[in-house]
């Protein structure tokens, strides 16, 4: 037996299952996003269309590429059918849509029921009837008053960006969300909503660790000034006037890591693809 061909043939092919193993690591890396493995993908429930169960429907986000949806706290679809759909599926609920600073320890308890790790909250609306430094110190309270038992059920407060008049620049908010003096406070950022009146990627190093999640929409400008300032959103997620490539760079400056979840019109499975889709593109998934 030629013991010195054994050896040689040995390591020859050990050496050829190396490099065919360097170039598949290559390979997965070249095709791994920025934001792969870091930012998971979601979408609000109420965009899940179609003549559906709520079962399908999870099943429906988990075929596409989905990591969890979101619900509002004021859908009206049974709870339990939900949770169960949730763990069947193995979709989480990540987090419950408030949308105001009212009645936020039921919906902490909501959060709670489905596992989810945050409730969206609107810090109310500045209008001729709500002065400003009204609306201020009415809504810190609200959210100062139910902050003790957030931090007891472990579930986040986070304030999201909003067109309410209110909190229109990211030191502004930074200040609103540090009085709270609570990790268990956040912001709950919205990339589109800040384009009426800024850039999202300046505010994202202000806001930094404050952001806890993201909500994923696009918006025109051009739009905005030759129909109207609610029809810059009617554009599709990365054909608008975001610079996405911006808005990653200052995500990955702070160490985002987390939800991130398509505020926009939903529909189907076609539908729902292609917001998919945009996603990770914009995103770098």
């Amino acid at each position: 037996m030629d013991t010195s061909l054994n050896r040689r043939s040995f390591v020859k092919a050990a050496g050829a299952a190396a490099v065919a193993a360097a170039m598949a690591s290559g390979q997965r890396k070249a095709q791994a996003g920025t934001f792969t493995g870091r930012i998971k993908k979601a979408v609000k429930f109420a965009m899940i269309g179609g003549e559906l169960s709520v079962l399908e429907k999870f099943q429906l986000v988990k075929d596409l590429g989905y990591d969890g949806v979101e619900p509002k706290f004021s859908q009206e679809v049974d709870h339990n059918e939900m949770l169960e759909a949730s763990k069947a599926t193995g979709i989480p609920i990540h987090g419950v849509v408030l949308g105001s600073a009212d009645g936020i320890r039921d919906a902490v308890d909501l959060a709670t029921f489905y596992g989810a790790s945050s409730v969206l909250l609107v810090a109310g609306r500045v209008n001729e009837k709500m002065p400003y430094a009204e609306n201020y110190k009415v809504t810190q309270a609200r959210i100062a008053e139910a902050v003790p038992y957030a931090e007891e059920k472990k579930i986040l407060l986070l304030v999201e960006n909003v067109w309410n008049n209110f909190l229109l620049s990211p030191l502004e908010m930074a200040r609103y969300i540090d009085e709270l003096a609570s990790e268990w406070v956040g912001v709950y950022f919205d990339v589109g909503n800040v384009m009426r009146y800024g850039w999202p990627e300046h505010w994202v190093p202000v806001l930094g660790k404050r952001i806890k999640k993201l909500d994923i929409k696009e918006y025109s400008r051009k739009k905005q000034f030759d129909e109207g300032t609610w029809k810059g959103f009617n554009v599709e997620i990365g054909d608008g006037d975001i610079d996405w490539a911006a808005v990653r760079g200052e995500l990955d400056k702070i160490e985002y890591s987390g939800w991130a979840t398509a505020e926009v019109g939903g529909g189907g499975r076609e539908r729902l693809a292609d917001i998919a889709a945009r996603m990770n593109r914009v995103l770098d998934l």
